[in-house]
């Protein structure tokens, strides 16, 4: 049997090892992006993970708004009324109706006590389905000043102070936007106390943060004070 030519092992070996080492620098290159890869997602503070993660559909926002107007059959004429309800922590304007005779013009603390009653009522289905809701709980009534209070003032029967300060947002935003509100928009209240009344103001800022403390006009002079 004829032997092979000298030097065919060695060309055979030089092949298969220079035919290798292309292969051989594909994995090492490779290898090194993963390693980089790797090391950049951790220093994102990303946990990386082999298993498939089902997070959900994204989380829908509360849209605050009502598509339409509610119809129920009413006994008695309404008047239409603006209400400020809570959502999405933060104040919005709802519209609803009263009963005129609750309602009537000219009469604050009938229209106050009409406005705080609908305050005291839970949203409606389609309001709740909306995202709004209200923190002002009862009991909770307006009264008449007394002597010697200044002009405008609404006697409530639970210190103003003590409400929760969101649900107090509530009250003096929705009794700005109406009648019983004095000269620049301005809402005085006092409690069943002896504490002096003050005037509380419904700005911007109280409508996008009502959780914190409502701006005040400080205690009001009556209008024997000079």
């Amino acid at each position: 049997m004829p032997s092979a030519p000298a030097g065919a092992g060695a060309d055979a070996a030089w092949t298969e090892r220079g035919t290798s080492r292309p292969r051989v620098r594909r994995a090492v290159a490779a290898l090194a992006g993963a390693v980089a890869l790797a090391a950049a997602v951790g220093g994102c503070g990303i946990r990386t993970t082999t298993v498939p993660v089902d997070a959900g559909p994204a989380p829908s926002r509360v849209p605050c708004t009502l598509s339409g107007k509610e119809t129920a059959t009413q006994t008695q004429p309404q008047m239409p009324v603006r209400v400020y309800l809570v959502c999405a922590s933060a104040l919005e304007a709802v519209d609803r109706t009263v009963p005129i005779s609750e309602g009537r013009t000219g009469n604050r603390v009938r229209i106050a006590q009409a406005l705080l009653g609908e305050l005291l009522e839970e949203p409606s289905e389609t309001e709740r389905e909306a995202g709004f809701a209200t923190l002002v709980r009862g009991p909770l009534t307006v009264s008449p000043p007394r002597d010697g209070d200044p002009a405008g003032t609404l006697r409530l029967s639970r210190q103003p102070e003590d409400l929760p300060p969101a649900a107090l947002a509530q009250v003096v935003c929705t009794l700005a936007e109406s009648e019983v509100a004095t000269a620049g928009g301005t809402v005085v209240l006092a409690g069943p106390g002896e504490y002096a009344p003050r005037g509380y103001r419904c700005t911007d800022s109280v409508k996008q943060r009502p959780d914190t403390a409502l701006p005040t006009a400080g205690p009001t002079p009556s209008p024997a004070a000079s």
